[in-house]
């Protein structure tokens, strides 16, 4: 939400600001909508774009707004407001800057204490795909294999590391995967994370010499601007129990076609097809 008690000098500012955020919004790529269905809406976020962020910075949470509540923020601007317009939008999770792929949000109270307590009892069935260095070519089975480790943030740092299950400051992290495609130095894996730990699935590959592709925080190659540099992780989909009828729902977000998934899109595609089946 936006400050509302400011002075005079500040709120001539907050407005500026707005108006050059909203400008700039209106020239990228909407957040596309998947679906709304009873309070929840699904959508397939632009990897590089935070979830959350303070109100001058571009996020999921803004470009929603924006798109869902334009005429109230053309409405705040000519008024002076300077509180953040729109109804109600509720965040039960969130997905790195780095990382693109399938999300929910809540439109409605219900809906996001309904998602916020299927996400605390792992209920909801999260896929990603993942493409990840290799020495070798690992060979492709239907037979999952599983990722088990403690994990702990480092201190002053935005990222993770794995220590030793013993450590009073560790938190256990689970993942279950199967090998999609193989080549001589590149995997493409399916991952279904059972915790949700901070960057989980990005430490648990890196740590067994398998960083995915890009992530330059945890091994990969090195990049100018690591926080703004979009990682070969998406999440795919994601399944949970409607909050009106408690019907089971599966929200579906293929890869981007970009440089960054374009080789490997259509193998991904069948093989998951294939396995679905």
């Amino acid at each position: 939400h936006f400050i509302t008690k400011t002075s005079p000098s500040k709120r001539y500012s907050i407005k500026r600001c707005l108006k050059l955020q909203i400008s700039y919004m209106n020239d990228l790529q909407k957040v596309e909508v998947l679906f709304e269905r009873n309070g929840v809406l699904a959508i397939n976020k632009p990897a590089g774009l935070p979830t959350q962020a303070p109100w001058d910075i571009e996020s999921v949470e803004s470009q929603i707004r924006q798109q869902n509540f334009h005429r109230l923020f053309e409405e705040a601007l000519a008024s002076g407001e300077t509180r953040h317009p729109g109804g109600f939008l509720g965040v039960p999770h969130r997905l790195d800057r780095a990382v693109s792929g399938v999300m929910l949000l809540a439109l409605t109270p219900r809906a996001a204490r309904q998602l916020s307590r299927q996400f605390e009892r792992r209920q909801i069935k999260k896929t990603y795909v993942a493409i990840v260095e290799s020495t070798e070519a690992l060979p492709v089975s239907e037979e999952p294999f599983i990722w088990r480790d403690a994990i702990r943030k480092v201190s002053g740092e935005p990222r993770v590391e794995v220590v030793k299950t013993h450590d009073s400051h560790a938190k256990p992290a689970c993942t279950k995967g199967f090998v999609l495609v193989s080549s001589k130095d590149r995997c493409v894996l399916k991952l279904h994370p059972e915790t949700g730990r901070m960057h989980q699935l990005r430490i648990q590959a890196a740590c067994r010499g398998m960083p995915i592709v890009d992530d330059a925080l945890y091994g990969s190659a090195p990049m100018e601007n690591i926080r703004y540099q979009p990682i070969a992780l998406h999440a795919w989909s994601i399944e949970y129990d409607d909050p009106e009828n408690k019907q089971r729902v599966a929200a579906h977000a293929p890869v981007t076609e970009t440089s960054l998934w374009m080789y490997w899109r259509d193998a991904i595609s069948s093989r998951i097809q294939t396995e679905s089946r």
